[in-house]
């Protein structure tokens, strides 16, 4: 099953993503209430009655981020073993975690906000779960961490470099069924980040039951696993993201982002 958030004339709708259509989830606003509604959201989809939309028609900005606003976005650094490598470190015995807020987030097809305070402007493909009840994963989906780097390296803390506002999509929908695919970013058509997601170091399984020994996850809240090798920062001289750039995201089996940096 396929799910996603589509802007309407009103607000925004959850919808049931077919092969050439969607069907609209009626009396929620978004992927993350029909998840926070409770157990019986599959039901719920599965039998989705309202309005069927012929994919052709929507236009890519009517694609929301997957879930809107999750109560939580925890990132994981440094969990794929080439990304790694390419940084000089040791394998790690525990996940390096931080944290996202909404606001960063931004359709699977939205601008990337640019900001003037920075130049270090950075991709980093993710493949992201999403949490059901009972610390269950409910589905899969895609996340661009976009970075600021010069930001991210300010202290040690990497919090300011990962919350500009407007600069993460995430979409375009989530999937129910996925084991592995194949990960890769292209900014302007030219291939940046290429790697298979069964190279993380630290699993989906491994991280919910990591971070649920602190912390309770919820429908709706969002792991993003961490990215490959290949970012711009690593490489020598290092490349950073500027305006009118396209970056392309896509795990295989979960669809594509396709983002332009703003001006």
């Amino acid at each position: 099953m396929k799910i996603g958030t589509i802007r309407t004339g009103t607000g925004t709708a959850p919808v049931v993503v077919g092969e050439h259509d969607v069907t609209v989830i009626e009396s929620f606003d978004d992927v993350g209430t029909l998840l926070a509604s409770g157990p019986g959201w599959r039901d719920l989809a599965d039998n989705a009655g309202g309005p069927t939309i012929p994919l052709a028609e929507l236009e890519p900005s009517q694609w929301a981020p997957v879930i809107p606003r999750p109560s939580k976005i925890i990132c994981v650094g440094l969990n794929y073993r080439n990304h790694i490598l390419e940084m000089g470190r040791e394998l790690p015995a525990y996940p390096t975690l931080f944290t996202k807020y909404p606001e960063t987030l931004i359709g699977p097809f939205d601008p990337i906000r640019w900001s003037s305070h920075s130049t270090h402007l950075d991709w980093e493909a993710e493949l992201a779960v999403v949490m059901g009840w009972d610390a269950e994963i409910v589905g899969y989906t895609i996340m661009n961490d976009v970075t600021l780097r010069d930001f991210q390296y300010h202290t040690t803390q990497w919090l300011p470099g990962k919350n500009f506002a407007g600069t993460t999509p995430l979409g375009p929908y989530l999937t129910t069924a996925f084991t592995h695919g194949r990960i890769s970013t292209t900014v302007n058509g030219e291939l940046m980040q290429d790697s298979v997601t069964s190279d993380l170091v630290f699993s989906p399984a491994e991280l919910v039951t990591y971070i649920s020994r602190f912390l309770p996850l919820a429908p709706g809240d969002v792991i993003a696993t961490g990215t490959p090798g290949g970012v711009g920062h690593a490489r020598k001289p290092p490349v950073y993201l500027r305006p009118g750039d396209v970056v392309q995201t896509e795990i295989d089996g979960l669809g594509s982002l396709r983002n332009v940096v703003g001006s």
